[in-house]
C-alpha cells in the first residue's frame, strides 16, 4: 500500500510518518518511509536546490520541473520498486504537495501541472492521503519554534497569503477526492492521539 501525508508547513506531517511507520513495523508489517522533495541521492541534491534561499531568481516553472525531476527519481529508485517487492511506502508529501504549492499558491496551470506529475509518476497515485490540516498562522508559528526565523527555507520564508493559497487548494483537492484524501485537523492534538485519528482512518482502508 501507498500511503502519503500531506498539508502545509507545519502541519505535523514528518511526526506522524515516523509514529505510523513505528507502529507498522510492530505488527510486522515492511515498511519503507521516504520523503519528497528528496528521498534519493539525486533527488535530495535537486531537493537542496529548491530549498536554498540563495535561489531568489528560480521561476516557479523552473521549480515545477525541478520537483518532477526529483520525483521521477524517487519512483525509479525507491517507491516503485518497493511497492513491487510487497511493501508499505509511507512518504511525505507526493503529488498533492505540487498541485497545492506550485498549482495553487504559484498560479501555474492545473492542467499542466497533472500532465507533468503523470510524466514522473506514471500516472501512480497513492492509495490514501492524509492531509494534516492547521491554520496557517499557527502553521507557520511552529516552523519558526522549530528552525528560527533565520533558518527557514526558501518556500517556508513565503508570505501569509500564500500560504492561505497553498491551503484552500488542499481542502480542495480533498473535496474531489474524498474516497482517496481524508482531511484531519492538526491543530491542537497531541501528536499521540492525532496518531489515534489517523490509524482510525486507515483501518477503513485496510486490515491492521
Amino acid at each position: 500500500m501507498f500511503i502519503t501525508f500531506e498539508g502545509i508547513d507545519g502541519s505535523g506531517k514528518s511526526t506522524q510518518v515516523r509514529l505510523l511507520a513505528e507502529e507498522f513495523k510492530r505488527m510486522g508489517r515492511d515498511v519503507v518511509i521516504t520523503r519528497e522533495p528528496g528521498g534519493t541521492c539525486i533527488s535530495e541534491i535537486i531537493r537542496g536546490i529548491l530549498l536554498d534561499r540563495e535561489n531568489v531568481e528560480m521561476t516557479k516553472e523552473t521549480e515545477l520541473l525541478l520537483y518532477a525531476a526529483s520525483r521521477a527519481q524517487h519512483m525509479g529508485e525507491v517507491i516503485l520498486p518497493a511497492l513491487k517487492g510487497g511493501k508499505m511506502v509511507i512518504c511525505e508529501r507526493f503529488v498533492d504537495s505540487t498541485l497545492a504549492y506550485q498549482g495553487y499558491g504559484c498560479g501555474i496551470d492545473l492542467d499542466l501541472i497533472e500532465t507533468v506529475n503523470h510524466i514522473a509518476t506514471n500516472g501512480l497515485k497513492p492509495e490514501l492521503t492524509i492531509l494534516l490540516d492547521v491554520e496557517v498562522e499557527d502553521g507557520l508559528k511552529r516552523v519558526a519554534a522549530m528552525h528560527g526565523n533565520d533558518r527557514v527555507d526558501r518556500i517556508e520564508s513565503r508570505d501569509k497569503e500564500f500560504y492561505n493559497r497553498v491551503r484552500d487548494g488542499y481542502l480542495t483537492i480533498a473535496s474531489r477526492e474524498p474516497g482517496r484524501v481524508k482531511v484531519i485537523d492538526s491543530s491542537e492534538r497531541p501528536p499521540d492521539i492525532l496518531q489515534g485519528k489517523i490509524l482510525e482512518v486507515i483501518k477503513e482502508k485496510i486490515e491492521l
